[in-house]
């Protein structure tokens, strides 16, 4: 595996973990060359899964869309970029599981779970991502949605 920071491709496994019931290994692994530390994923190769969209599209399942997505609504709270890897791993597990019969999600399931998610984890970044998720145009929606997560 080629280091993304210098480039050797000698590393050696620090640690291995099965995610997904056994359908993908996740190791960290560290250059011997510079001592960087990354983490890389084997999956195995199945149908790709597909999200479909409101308007009836489809397009290929995107983790990194997920991570960005709850990155920016974990933003300067206190969340370690490892606990953003597991929140993302949990969800993809999730969504793999909900969408396994046809190999697709609905978007406004997918949505669904990553506010479930942040909302037993981080009422901030729940409703940061909710502003986003439902399009918030005013005060009043934020003033909604706070109620309904009972911080009146």
């Amino acid at each position: 595996m080629r280091c993304p920071h210098c480039g050797n491709i000698d590393d050696k496994v620090v640690e291995s973990r099965t995610l997904a019931n056994g359908e993908a290994v996740r190791r960290r692994r560290e250059c011997i060359g510079c001592g960087y530390r990354f983490t890389s994923y084997e999956r195995i190769e199945e149908k790709q899964f597909m999200v479909v969209k409101r308007d009836g599209r489809r397009e290929p399942f995107d983790r990194a869309k997920i991570e960005k997505g709850i990155e920016r609504a974990l933003e300067k709270r206190p969340f370690s970029q490892m606990r953003v890897e597991s929140l993302v791993n949990d969800l993809e597990d999730r969504a793999a599981m909900l969408g396994k019969m046809n190999h697709e999600i609905s978007s406004s399931a997918l949505g669904g779970l990553v506010l479930e998610t942040l909302g037993a984890l981080d009422k901030v970044a729940y409703i940061r991502f909710a502003s986003v998720y439902r399009h918030f145009e005013n005060l009043d929606e934020f003033v909604h949605e706070i109620q309904k997560l009972g911080g009146t």
